[in-house]
């Protein structure tokens, strides 16, 4: 009589079913029901903007906690477009922050963020609408350049000297930190250029109360 061979084969564990009723936040892995905690992660892809708590700040990076599986990295040069800022001056630990996706998963399986670039996208949707329209934007002087001064409006905005006041203005560095009026005069997102005016600003609001007199 000849013995019949051996069945070696193993039965892995079940596949998880997701529990009915649940919107896929429950599965059923061998008869017990336990959260589906891959449902309840953040789903983006690269390119998105997100949202989410500052958690841990550091000299060189912030972490950012989006709802991942990890937390996100927003290292220091993207988290503004300041030169050599201090982490701890612009984020707070619990402050809730956008960031746009620029990695999922780095060389180091990190997931790679940017507040800076989020600000960026933003930006340019306000100054599109402020140029079509005439409307002044607002923005903060943090540099002086050659031939006139760089204001933060979530990107570089220029302002030329002669384009600064009425008249001409012959020490610049005053008007650093300070917060400016200004009408957006060119654009050009594809160059990262946009030029700017206080003085039509200034001329308009001249005009006016010559009217009004």
């Amino acid at each position: 009589m000849t013995d019949k061979p051996t069945d070696t084969t193993t039965t892995g564990p079940a596949a998880p079913k997701v529990v009915e009723g649940s919107d896929g936040y429950l599965i059923e892995v061998d008869g017990e029901i336990v959260p589906n905690y891959d449902a309840t992660l953040t789903s983006f892809n690269e390119g998105d903007i997100v949202t989410g708590k500052v958690v841990r700040i550091d000299k060189d990076e912030v972490l950012v906690d989006i709802g991942y599986k990890s937390e996100g990295v927003i290292p220091v040069s993207e988290l503004s477009i300041r030169k050599n800022v201090d982490p701890a001056e612009e984020v707070q630990l619990g402050e809730e922050v956008d960031a746009l996706v620029m990695t999922k998963e780095d060389a180091d399986g990190r997931l790679i963020l940017s507040k800076k670039r989020a600000r960026f996208e933003k930006a340019w949707k306000r100054i599109e609408a402020a140029f079509e329209s005439g409307t002044p934007v607002t923005g903060t002087v943090i540099e002086v350049v050659k031939g006139g001064l760089i204001l933060d409006l979530g990107v570089r905005g220029f302002l030329p000297a002669s384009l600064v006041d009425i008249r001409r203005v012959q020490d610049l560095s005053e008007y650093v930190g300070r917060e400016l009026n200004c009408r957006v005069i060119e654009m050009n997102r594809n160059r990262n250029n946009v030029v700017l005016s206080r003085r039509a600003v200034l001329e308009e609001e001249r005009k006016e109360v010559r009217q009004q007199i």
